[in-house]
C-alpha cells in the first residue's frame, strides 16, 4: 500500500488550488477558437490553413490563347470527311429453283450532317441475275438518330432497266430498332413504297440474333416486271451471327418470302410459288 506523507498532500493540494484560480481568472470571450478544432484523443488540433502554401497563379489571356492555338490548324469535328461501308447481307440461299447469291450493301461518305449514301441489293440464281438495283442518295441529319434522304434508284433487273426518283427517312427508333421508309416515283408514272427494319438481340457479347423484315408496295400493275398493284411482296428473316470481330461476322439463318395479289398471280404464271422458305449462310462485315 502507498502511503502519502502530510508534506506531499499539502503540496498537491496547493498546486491544484493555484491551477483552479488560473482557470477562473481567464476571460474565455477573448479566446481565439478559430485556432482550435475538435479534441482528438485529448489533444488540440490546429485549424486547416485557409490558403495553399503554393498558390495557383491566376489564368491569363496568354494561357487561354496557348490552349487553342494549333500550329497545324485547328479542325472542327463536323467539318472532317469520314466514310463507312456495310455488307449487311452477303449470303448463299437454298432456293427452290437452285442456289442463290443475295446481297444487301450500303455505305456513305461525308460529315456529321450531310452525307452521300450508296445502297445496292439483289439476287443471282444459278448464275443469272434476277433482281439488281443501286441507289445514290444525299442524306441530311435532322436529329442525332434520323436522316432524310433523296436521290435516284436504278433498277437493272427484272425486265428492262428503270430509273426512280427516291425520297425517304432512315434511322434508329426506340430500343435500337433500325428502320428505313422510302418512296419511289418511276418512269411512266409508276410509284412504290418500301419499309425495312431490323433489330439486334444480344444473346452474348459475340452471339447476336437479328430478325429482319421488308415490305414492298406499288401504285399500279407492271406485268413486264411481275409487279402487281398494292402490297406486292414481303420478306421476313432470322439470322444468328457470331462476331469473330465486330467488323467480321459469319452467320446462318432462315428467310420466308411471300407475294400477294397480282404479283402472286404473275409468279404462278412463271411457275413460281406464292411463298418460299430458304436456308441462308453468309458473312456480315463493315469497315
Amino acid at each position: 500500500m502507498i502511503r502519502f506523507t502530510p508534506v506531499f498532500l499539502a503540496l498537491a493540494t496547493s498546486t491544484a488550488m493555484a491551477a483552479s484560480d488560473d482557470m477562473q481568472g481567464m476571460d474565455h470571450s477573448q479566446m481565439d477558437h478559430g485556432q482550435m478544432q475538435s479534441m482528438d484523443e485529448g489533444q488540440m488540433q490546429p485549424a486547416a490553413p485557409s490558403e495553399s502554401r503554393t498558390p495557383i497563379p491566376p489564368l491569363t489571356d496568354a494561357d487561354r490563347a496557348a490552349v487553342y492555338v494549333d500550329p497545324a490548324g485547328h479542325h472542327v469535328h463536323d467539318n472532317t470527311l469520314n466514310s463507312f461501308f456495310l455488307a449487311d447481307k452477303l449470303e448463299w440461299q437454298d432456293a427452290d429453283d437452285g442456289s442463290t447469291l443475295a446481297w444487301d450493301l450500303s455505305g456513305w461518305v461525308g460529315g456529321d450532317i450531310d452525307r452521300l449514301w450508296l445502297r445496292s441489293e439483289g439476287e443471282r440464281t444459278n448464275g443469272v441475275t434476277e433482281d439488281a438495283e443501286i441507289q445514290a442518295l444525299w442524306g441530311h441529319a435532322i436529329s442525332p438518330w434520323w436522316d432524310v434522304v433523296s436521290g435516284v434508284r436504278q433498277d437493272f433487273k427484272p425486265g428492262a432497266p428503270q430509273t426512280w426518283a427516291t425520297f425517304g427517312v432512315q434511322g434508329m427508333a426506340l430500343y435500337n430498332f433500325e428502320a428505313q421508309a422510302t418512296a419511289f416515283i418511276g418512269e411512266g408514272g409508276q410509284s412504290a413504297v418500301r419499309l425495312e427494319g431490323d433489330y439486334d438481340i444480344l444473346l452474348t457479347n459475340q452471339l447476336i440474333l437479328q430478325p429482319t423484315v421488308e415490305l414492298n408496295a406499288y401504285g399500279k400493275n407492271d406485268p413486264q416486271r411481275g409487279i402487281g398493284a398494292g402490297l406486292s411482296n414481303t420478306e421476313a428473316g432470322l439470322r444468328l451471327r457470331y462476331e469473330i470481330r465486330r467488323e467480321f461476322s459469319p452467320y446462318l439463318g432462315v428467310t420466308w418470302n411471300r407475294t400477294y395479289g397480282n404479283s402472286a398471280d404473275y409468279a404462278n404464271d412463271e411457275g413460281e410459288d406464292r411463298s418460299e422458305t430458304r436456308l441462308v449462310l453468309g458473312i456480315r462485315m463493315w469497315f
